[in-house]
């Protein structure tokens, strides 16, 4: 089943997929994080767990992730902000769903006993695994039996009869090398493209297009096909998510985001003042900042890690602050 999750405010979706024959919810396995184990929910009553992928899966897939909600926890509202990743997910005891690149925020609520593992591809990445173009799949949702048939079937029933989550993420992850083992490689240039669109790098669209020796038409129509999105649209999404990062790097070190100066991060990341963070905060969230902080806080300070995401990226920010040795 397809569904537009395109721009505008958070939508509401239900969920789509289509029941599979499993296990129940894992009982009291996600949460908080001691080496690749996973524990009960704790703040809240939900949590949400990255990992870095197996070895074979670096270049395509940047991580993969358990998210659940407790039995006797309220529905939870998870914010869906857009990154330029298309995610293959799967809920515990339905069918797994590619979410196809965001054009704008959604929100998805999680009733009490809900288990989802998932797989984050990185942007240009899912058309090794996909054999369509990512224009196509652009704001939607479909379930992934409409791209891969009984395969696809037969990953939610492995993960529905999983006896934990690090089983269902191998499950899932085997079945993304199986697909990346066919397919076609990614574009090499799209993804040369990406790098230079990422937080902490001082370039534009036509500089970018510049130095790949190509044209702004063709690297939007590269782009588009690759990952699904424009470049500029692309640029915006990857700028925000470095104010993501420093956001969830305030949050990990005990500190609450909102006494961190919003006109400082905005600088950091890059905006041209804080006006300008303002209005991509509203475009990409659907709230204003410090809406969008405290959500954030109240969500993430005791049950989430994200380090698998943006742990990356704060390494690169890091490496632009360090002086170059002269030659």
């Amino acid at each position: 089943m397809l569904r537009t999750v395109g721009p505008g405010p958070p939508r509401v979706l239900e969920q789509t997929g289509r029941p599979s024959h499993g296990r129940p919810p894992w009982p009291c396995t996600l949460g908080q994080v001691t080496g690749e184990a996973f524990s009960a929910p704790s703040a809240g009553g939900q949590s949400h767990v990255e990992r870095p992928p197996v070895p074979a899966l670096h270049g395509l897939v940047s991580s993969v992730w358990v998210q659940g909600v407790g039995r006797d926890a309220a529905p939870y509202v998870h914010r869906h902000i857009p990154n330029g990743a298309v995610e293959l997910v799967c809920k515990v005891g339905s069918a797994p769903q590619v979410v196809g690149p965001l054009t704008g925020p959604r929100a998805e609520v999680l009733e009490p006993g809900t288990s989802v593992v998932g797989v984050r591809f990185l942007p240009g990445a899912f058309p090794a695994v996909a054999g369509l173009p990512m224009s196509e799949t652009a704001g939607l949702v479909l379930d992934a039996e409409e791209l891969w048939g009984r395969p696809a079937a037969a990953l939610g029933e492995a993960i529905g009869a999983a006896a934990s989550p690090k089983e269902a993420l191998a499950a899932m992850q085997l079945h993304v090398q199986e697909r990346a083992r066919d397919g076609m490689p990614p574009d090499l240039l799209v993804s040369e493209a990406v790098r230079g669109l990422m937080p902490w790098r001082a370039t534009d669209v036509t500089s970018l297009s510049a130095s790949l020796h190509i044209s702004e038409t063709q690297l939007r129509r590269r782009c588009r096909t690759a990952v699904g999105l424009a470049p500029k649209a692309l640029h915006r999404m990857l700028r925000f998510q470095g104010f993501v990062a420093l956001v969830q790097q305030a949050i990990a070190h005990g500190r609450a985001p909102t006494t961190v100066g919003l006109a400082l991060l905005a600088r950091r990341v890059g905006y041209a003042d804080q006006p300008h963070l303002t209005r991509e905060c509203v475009r990409l969230t659907g709230v204003p900042p410090r809406a969008f902080l405290a959500e954030t806080h109240r969500t993430c300070a005791n049950a989430h890690d994200h380090s698998a995401s943006f742990g990356p990226v704060l390494r690169a920010e890091k490496e632009t602050r360090q002086p170059r040795p002269h030659r």
